[in-house]
């Protein structure tokens, strides 16, 4: 397991950004995020492509950056999701 990148979250609270861990997302990959250094506490993801935080994924697994729209689909993804 590697080191943990040490981030300021949104809410001024210090999250841990795992780079060993990701999902791909279509402009660049979404990595964990952790409240603890353990690995115990997810809180959510990482955009790669600019650097800010996600909180949020859908029921179906999709995941998408408010800031810059990269996103990740579905993960039982299929034509009929669109």
């Amino acid at each position: 397991m590697s080191e943990l990148d040490a981030v300021e979250g949104p809410d001024g609270d210090t999250l841990y950004v795992a780079h060993d861990e990701a999902e791909r997302g279509s402009k660049a990959p979404f990595f964990v995020a952790y409240r603890d250094t353990d690995r115990e506490r997810r809180w959510g993801y990482f955009c790669g492509n600019c650097e800010s935080f996600v909180d949020a994924m859908d029921s179906m697994g999709r995941v998408q950056c408010d800031h810059c729209e990269n996103f990740k689909r579905a993960d039982e993804w299929d034509a009929a999701h669109e």
